[in-house]
């Protein structure tokens, strides 16, 4: 069994690209939008800041009260569209509940999309003619790549139904010849499906969603859940303990798929650069 290290193939994937941005005097400009003061929130854009000055980029955070208005909001995205100094928006998600999260994510110009959220982006990764990997996904696939798991022709199953993460990675994973089964609360006979897969994705945001019994010997779990048990510490979807004694590789929580979504960020930001200056 082999543990998946998210946080040594993101530190590579950063490397890389810092060491791409110094050597060409790139300067990708990226800026994160908070409204409110959320707590994970707030970690998570501290995070997103961090891995911007390793990697060499202009970064610009627009810290707004809770009580900003929707109207103010779109205003903010449709000034950093015209900015040429902005290659990438985010909006950290989730929202205050006065605010329509879609509307937001909308007024973000596709090519600054770098969580490719939008629905023009999302179509691209349909169809598998995107410039930007929905993050997590994409960060699944960069460790699947990096431990030379192959998936052409292998049996996936996908744990959840978002369109952040469950509805992509299914799509990720189709695009790189998995034969995938997207599954989700409705699904029947879930524990049957999950013990003829080669590779199981849970993302469903549960403690204990997927437990030994659904995993045959050998498959690859990789676990992208982030739940917080009854002692406040964060804990994924699958039964680590238990599951790990099955798998041939498995991701940890913390420290498997979560610091993959900031470096794919990163790489998006980087491509949206180079579109934006036309660099090939």
């Amino acid at each position: 069994m082999t543990i998946i290290n998210g946080k040594e193939v993101s530190q590579k994937l950063k490397d890389d690209i810092a060491a791409e941005v110094k050597e060409n005097g790139y300067t990708p400009g990226l800026a994160v939008i908070i409204v409110g003061d959320d707590p994970a929130s707030r970690v998570y854009v501290n995070n997103k800041k961090k891995a911007c000055a390793y990697c060499g980029f202009h970064s610009e955070e627009y810290a707004l009260a809770e009580n900003t208005t929707q109207s103010e909001l779109i205003a903010l995205i449709e000034r950093l569209n015209q900015d040429e100094n902005i290659d990438g928006i985010l909006c950290q998600l989730p929202l205050p509940r006065h605010i329509d999260e879609k509307a937001v994510i909308e007024a973000i110009a596709p090519a600054k999309d770098v969580d490719a959220f939008c629905e023009a982006d999302v179509g691209k990764v349909m169809i598998g003619n995107y410039t930007f990997s929905p993050c997590t996904p994409a960060g699944v696939m960069e460790l699947l790549k990096y431990y030379h798991i192959d998936v052409s022709g292998k049996n996936a199953v996908v744990i959840g139904r978002s369109n952040i993460v469950g509805k992509p990675m299914a799509m990720l994973l189709l695009h790189a010849d998995a034969t995938v089964t997207l599954c989700h609360s409705k699904t029947a006979d879930l524990k049957d499906i999950c013990r003829r897969a080669d590779i199981i994705v849970s993302a469903v945001g549960r403690i204990g969603a997927v437990s030994a019994d659904m995993v045959r010997d050998g498959a690859v779990v990789i676990d992208v859940g982030i739940n917080r048990n009854s002692e406040g510490k964060l804990q994924g979807d699958v039964d680590y303990e238990a599951v790990k004694e099955k798998a041939s590789y498995i991701t940890p929580v913390p420290g498997g798929v979560g610091p993959m979504t900031i470096a794919v960020l990163m790489q998006n930001t980087l491509k949206a650069y180079k579109n934006n200056k036309k660099i090939d």
